[in-house]
């Protein structure tokens, strides 16, 4: 006897995105006083011990949980992690009700449809099935907090658990993404002197030097565009952000801040792109009178590049040769994401999710199709990589 769309141990995918929809997990850094993430991760881990696996709850920062859930091999397997965010950006403005899931042929909407809910829908129940038919190697879930802000979860989660590789399920269109850049922000402070604006030679203005760092990275920036590009994602970057200073129209600024990002390759580590700056900045001192600066480095995530050959890499094209007719093409991404971080603690891993749109927008759908074809992807792909006695595809359902 089938079991009803609601149980939460369905095998439906589909499903599964419309009750994670319903669940408000608005990131509270993003948004002050939001839900955040603690109701959602409750359901993850309730719906995971369940389906059987053993459930591991993670909140170094109150209030902030993540959930990994595991399913234990037999032995003599590889083991995977499928990672899936669980917040989501603010509603405010979302057109309709942004926690009912609304279908519309073959568009399903709601705040996290696309970014990512369905992908966290897709290995939730890919995980449950290749699990069923028995694995040699763990099987991670990884329900993970904070993705859109600060990436505190996966952060905590890879404190406690590894696996010899990782799938993190962000949407991309059914191709698999293999590199994207990093970024790093710095907030530059220019001191000055204040003076009455009557008689500016007597103070030293420190807007008049913020317009000379203005000039330097229009400078950075053309030098970075002329360079050979990556293959899959171009060139690094160089841009000022903001820029605040000023007390009023009467008087020379006596400070003046800026925040700059640097975007930048694979291979290109913070501190190079830190020592970039300083360069720069030491350069305007050594030829302007009274320039003086300091440097802070805000945040910073280093790129992330897979190699095709890798063994996850070449499973997760086979597999979704498989399903989709023909293998899925290798992209990048100019963002950041959560492979960053798996990158820097050598675990292999790439990007594979659903298609879609409207992430962070007024209105956001996933393609019901391709939840589909991506749960079957993942469950054969888990099959494969950990090693199970029977490899029979799961064909996907809904189809047609």
């Amino acid at each position: 006897m089938a079991r009803p769309a609601d149980d939460p141990t369905t095998d439906d995918p589909v499903a599964l995105l419309s009750r994670l929809i319903a669940i408000d997990s608005v990131n509270p850094s993003l948004v002050p006083h939001a839900a955040g993430e603690g109701r959602i991760a409750s359901f993850c881990a309730d719906w995971l011990q369940t389906a059987g696996f053993e459930v591991h709850r993670l909140e170094a920062t109150p209030g902030r949980p993540s959930v990994v859930g595991i399913a234990r091999g037999s032995g003599g397997g590889r083991s995977l992690m499928l990672n899936g965010h669980t917040d989501t950006v603010s509603v405010a403005g979302y057109e309709g009700d942004p926690f009912q899931a609304r279908q519309r042929g073959n568009r399903l909407e709601g705040r996290g449809a696309f970014d990512m809910k369905s992908g966290l829908a897709a290995i939730m129940v890919a995980a449950r099935r290749a699990a069923r038919r028995g694995l040699r190697g763990d099987l991670l879930v990884a329900c993970v907090a904070d993705e859109e802000f600060g990436s505190l979860g996966t952060e905590e989660v890879l404190g406690r658990f590894r696996a010899d590789a990782a799938i993190i399920a962000e949407p991309s269109q059914l191709e698999i993404t293999v590199a994207h850049r990093g970024f790093a922000w710095f907030e530059i402070v220019l001191s000055g002197r204040a003076a009455h604006g009557s008689m500016p030679e007597q103070g030293i203005d420190a807007i008049d030097h913020a317009g000379l760092v203005l000039t330097a990275f229009g400078e950075l920036r053309r030098a970075l565009r002329a360079l050979p590009p990556h293959p899959l994602l171009g060139t690094g970057d160089a841009r000022v952000a903001m820029v605040r200073g000023g007390e009023d129209a009467a008087t020379v600024a006596a400070e003046c801040r800026l925040t700059v990002e640097r975007r930048m390759l694979p291979g290109q580590t913070p501190d190079e792109v830190e020592a970039e700056i300083r360069s720069l900045l030491t350069t305007l001192a050594g030829s302007v009178p009274d320039f003086r600066w300091t440097l802070t480095r805000l945040v910073a995530r280093a790129g992330y590049q897979a190699d095709p050959t890798w063994p996850i890499v070449r499973t997760v094209i086979e597999e979704a040769a498989t399903v989709l007719g023909a293998p899925p093409p290798l992209r990048g991404e100019p963002f950041w994401t959560d492979a960053g971080l798996f990158d820097q603690v050598g675990m292999p891993c790439l990007l594979f999710g659903v298609q879609g749109g409207g992430a962070h927008a007024a209105t956001e759908w996933v393609s019901v199709d391709s939840i589909h074809q991506a749960a079957a992807i993942l469950e054969q792909t888990a099959l494969r990589f950990c090693g199970a006695e029977s490899l029979e595809p799961t064909l996907p359902q809904g189809l047609g």
